[in-house]
């Protein structure tokens, strides 16, 4: 089985999935045996691997154009809509929203599919990206229909049926600088309106602007404290948020 992926070595991408594996581990447990996971969403299986500590991992995916990479790489991924899931209720152990539900128009019914394929007990792990007011070119090239907050997405979650155990921003220290950039483009009037250079209709997702190195490696290291302070503490803001919840 696939261990490790290009998207791994970015630190966004490692910075994120720390902070699911770490949070998983407390709302989920430790140990796989027996336990079924779900990744709604799953792409070309980007985060499969990572998930599959946690259950046998099933990933639905609308776009059929990775589901083939996600098959080369090993991974059991299907074709489906994340608001009729092609699962019987009561399917899952642990159910998978990573930076999906902010793609779908109707974010509810995604909700409330992920409760019903959801077994008693089960866990939800959803990532989104925040604050309407960070809204960008990058949002408009990766086909976003919104961006949330803590409250509003604990609200959305409750009306679904699910009992929200954890809530809170991430990506706390690039806040700053992301922030100032959105708002100083959109003062200037300077937002770019061109397509990402990476996006090609043919390919099978949208890929992270890569980073030198060295500077991957720093906010790499930045990462990993800021995922030991998801550990113990919610934080105030971010570009992202991420939630536990539970059946």
């Amino acid at each position: 089985m696939l261990r490790q992926i290009e998207e791994d070595k970015h630190w966004w991408f490692a910075t994120r999935t720390r902070a699911i594996l770490a949070l998983l581990d407390r709302y989920a447990g430790e140990g796989k045996q027996g336990r079924s996971v779900l990744d709604v969403g799953a792409g070309a299986g980007n985060m499969m691997h990572h998930l599959a500590h946690f259950g046998d991992a099933i990933g639905l995916e609308f776009n059929p154009k990775p589901i083939p990479v996600a098959h080369a790489r090993g991974f059991d991924v299907r074709q489906g809509s994340a608001t009729d899931m092609p699962f019987a209720d009561a399917s899952f152990d642990i159910v998978a929203l990573l930076d999906t539900v902010e793609h779908i128009a109707e974010e509810r019914a995604v909700f409330a599919e992920s409760f019903r394929v959801a077994r008693p007990g089960g866990v939800l792990v959803v990532t989104v990206p925040a604050f309407m007011w960070l809204w960008s070119q990058n949002d408009v090239i990766n086909l976003h229909q919104r961006r949330y907050t803590v409250p509003e997405l604990t609200e959305k979650l409750k009306a679904a049926g699910w009992q929200v155990e954890y809530c809170s921003y991430n990506f706390a220290a690039i806040f700053p600088l992301s922030a100032g950039v959105i708002l100083l483009r959109k003062l200037l009037h300077r937002e770019p309106q061109m397509a990402s250079p990476h996006f090609d209709e043919d390919a099978y997702q949208v890929e992270m602007e890569p980073a030198p190195a060295l500077l991957n490696g720093i906010l790499e290291g930045i990462g990993k404290v800021e995922v030991a302070l998801l550990k113990r503490m919610r934080l105030p803001v971010g570009t992202s948020i991420i939630a536990m919840a539970r059946k």
